[in-house]
């Protein structure tokens, strides 16, 4: 990057780490004696304390969301397209708050960390997890913060899923929710993609059970194949058509020729998956995507969706995608009935894209426009 950050950067950041020293207590049962969270805050906090923002992360995603951590950084946060000066997520408006939930692998508790009442890492003995537990944990943040009432809670994905359940767990202390290519529950394929890349984690002969850190090995390749098997679920036929199409990096199709073949999409894959395996852990990636699968906002109201979103006091905006298929335009369109059926305000957008699931991480105008004149709105 340059010497001379973009204008509409926030700028350098440096993470926050809080630790918590009351328990909480998880929707499985078991108990969090202490647990840290890290986080980033852009923006300033108005002296009513009522133009805060929380940024809810996807499975992959973590507390770095805009800005650089340093001058020579390769890239931005992960959502800087959207959050910083004059962009959707307005930092001359709104104080941004962003973290890495429990159970990840940036900073905040998770299998990775040192479990006090044995002295070694959690590892495969950390606790299983529920949006609602990510949901708790950041609302003790707030309370840490001195934020009572989040002027909008926003995310995509599953970070929306954390955006629906605190419209249902603190109804009062949201008064916008902005949930993005999301959905009330996953489909059967969905859990199925999701089980597949599990199963990829588990057979690698160095997962050891979950216990692969007091082994000294990682999972990488299980990891890696599990992270391919997710992408692509992230991406639409046209986009990977379009950049990759059936173009070789290497090899030819001559006859007589008997050298291996290998497309470009081959190679971006495998690259995409040592990446992912070389910076995230397998035990963080189980736990998140279970949550992912057991999440259903209707569960507890009968499988009444509308009932469900009677208990909210928000105002919603619900944004999809034309081609993204791994949460499509379909299951928003669920969850706007539902709101309808339940008398509550929602706005809703469906964006042209040709970029599948991973739109709602890239810089799209209409997007942007959407996103940029509903916050616009949200009075502080």
């Amino acid at each position: 990057m340059p010497n001379q950050l973009p204008a509409d950067s926030v700028g350098l950041v440096t993470p926050q780490t809080h630790q918590f020293t009351a328990p909480l207590l998880l929707a499985c049962g078991r108990t969090l004696d202490s647990y840290d969270l890290v986080y980033e805050t852009y923006g300033q906090l108005n002296a009513a304390k009522s133009n805060a923002v929380l940024i809810c992360h996807a499975l992959s995603g973590h507390h770095h969301a805009a800005g650089y951590h340093r001058m020579d950084d390769k890239r931005p946060g992960w959502w800087d397209a959207y959050i910083g000066p004059g962009k959707p997520i307005d930092t001359n408006k709104f104080f941004v708050v962003a973290l890495n939930n429990i159970g990840g692998c940036h900073g905040s508790t998770g299998p990775r960390s040192i479990n006090p009442a044995t002295g070694k890492a959690w590892g495969a003995d950390f606790p299983m997890l529920r949006v609602r537990d990510w949901v708790a944990s950041q609302a003790r943040l707030a309370d840490v913060l001195g934020i009572e009432v989040w002027a909008a809670v926003i995310g995509g994905s599953l970070g929306g899923m954390q955006v629906m359940r605190w419209t249902l767990d603190y109804p009062t202390r949201v008064r916008h929710a902005v949930v993005i290519a999301s959905a009330m529950k996953l489909s059967a394929q969905n859990i199925a993609f999701n089980e597949a890349a599990r199963k990829a984690i588990i057979s690698d002969p160095n997962f050891m059970d979950g216990d692969y850190l007091a082994h000294n090995t990682i999972p990488k390749n299980g990891l890696a194949v599990a992270r391919m098997i997710g992408h692509i679920t992230y991406l639409s036929d046209y986009a990977m058509g379009e950049k990759f199409g059936r173009d070789l990096r290497s090899g030819s199709f001559e006859l007589g020729n008997d050298e291996p073949v290998e497309f470009q999409i081959e190679s971006y894959l495998r690259y995409q998956g040592d990446s992912f395996a070389n910076s995230f852990d397998a035990n963080s990636y189980i736990r998140i995507t279970k949550a992912l699968d057991y999440f259903d906002l209707a569960r507890e109201f009968n499988d009444d969706a509308v009932a469900a979103f009677k208990q909210t006091q928000a105002k919603f905006l619900v944004i999809s995608f034309s081609t993204d298929w791994r949460f499509a335009p379909e299951r928003s369109h669920e969850i706007v009935n539902a709101l309808v059926g339940a008398n509550r305000p929602v706005t809703y957008a469906e964006i042209e894209s040709k970029h599948g699931h991973d739109a709602f991480l890239l810089p799209d105008e209409r997007y942007q426009q959407v996103f940029g004149r509903y916050l616009a709105g949200v009075e502080v």
